[in-house]
């Protein structure tokens, strides 16, 4: 049996979650240099990591700014995707698979509202990659103590599905984690998830930082035969607010005065979204010339995101004012990148990044 890692929670509860990922040590790898080695074909993104930055007094208040305004809003769509889950799978324990790092602060609030319903869960972090998949030794581990019939995976949002492929595709030989597979988000613009609370494009806290609310664990690296790799950011420990993260959320569940619906699968409107994003992404291919959709990144979260670790090109939002893109606007800015306002042009989304091509 492999030993998950070293921290096997990270810096949450050891209650909340079990990271299944090897504890690993990487020189960091300069942004524009990984940029480079990605785009010349040298290096997969998941052999490299770069240092986090430490997040800036801006990025904070901005945060803070985002947990007062949407807070509530987390906690009542946590509530009816925990709800929906309980009714959608009968088997006991609900098994959560976070994917990470999107998946894991929603994971644990998960997790606590399920508790607090009275429903027997567990909850892994498990990684995935683009172009490797699902890591199938952390998968087999889960399936070894649990089977498959409780497991649910978990991830922030969608943007333009590739990770949902991903996931797809490395179940494709186990049919009983379903198809689709049960993959439930937050929030699901790409229309690639089995279960949402809803299909809006919006600020979530959690989607605007990394480690310092994702257990202190950076992405994941490739790792064959074993569980996947990733760092412990211990330079973010004096901003580490994971667990104050998930007392918020569980503190604003306890305030919800009304009752909260459960969301459940909507596979007709699922589609209409995903052909809405499809759209929007070959009229950015076209015009822009992007040459592979992995350079385009659509999304609030994915588009900060994208700022924060990638070398961006343009960054397009529907309308600067709009106050859930003002950390991106923020970032753009500083490293010196012209914001383009572009309204109902890019749909669903109101963000993307795109890539520059740097080779």
């Amino acid at each position: 049996m492999h030993t998950p890692f070293a921290l096997a929670s990270g810096s949450y509860d050891a209650s909340d979650i079990t990271f299944l990922l090897s504890p690993v040590e990487v020189d960091y790898t300069p942004v524009e240099e990984k940029e480079r080695l990605i785009q010349r074909g040298d290096k997969h993104y998941s052999e490299m990591l770069s240092e986090e930055p430490t997040p800036s007094a801006a990025h904070q208040a901005i945060y803070r700014q985002a947990m007062a305004q949407f807070g509530p809003r987390i906690a009542q769509e946590v509530t009816a995707l925990a709800l929906g889950l309980a009714e959608q799978v009968s088997a006991r324990p609900l098994v959560l698979v976070s994917l990470v790092r999107a998946g894991v602060p929603l994971g644990v609030c998960l997790l606590h509202t399920l508790r607090d319903l009275g429903i027997d869960a567990v909850h892994y972090g498990v990684s995935i990659i683009r172009d490797r998949g699902l890591d199938q030794t952390a998968l087999a581990h889960i399936t070894q103590t649990h089977g498959s019939a409780g497991v649910v995976f978990v991830d922030g949002w969608t943007g333009k599905g590739a990770i949902s492929r991903e996931l797809a595709a490395s179940l494709a030989p186990l049919p009983a984690f379903g198809h689709p597979p049960r993959l439930a988000v937050l929030a699901d613009p790409g229309g690639c998830a089995w279960l949402s609370a809803s299909g809006e494009d919006w600020l979530m806290p959690f989607g605007i930082l990394g480690a310092p609310v994702s257990g202190l664990v950076s992405r994941s690296l490739w790792r064959e035969g074993e569980f996947h790799g990733a760092m412990y950011c211990r330079h973010l420990l004096d901003h580490d607010i994971s667990r104050q993260f998930v007392a918020e959320i569980d503190a604003l569940r306890a305030q919800l005065s009304q009752p909260v619906a459960a969301a459940r699968p909507d596979p007709e409107r699922r589609t209409l979204r995903r052909h809405l994003s499809e759209r929007v992404l070959a009229m950015l291919a076209e015009t822009y010339r992007v040459d592979s959709l992995n350079r385009i990144k659509p999304g609030i979260a994915e588009a900060t995101r994208a700022v924060m670790r990638r070398v961006p090109d343009h960054v397009l939002v529907s309308n600067k004012a709009d106050a859930d893109v003002a950390l991106l606007v923020h970032l753009a800015e500083e490293a010196g990148i012209q914001v383009e306002e572009v309204g109902e042009a890019i749909g669903i989304y109101r963000a993307v990044t795109i890539i520059r091509k740097v080779v």
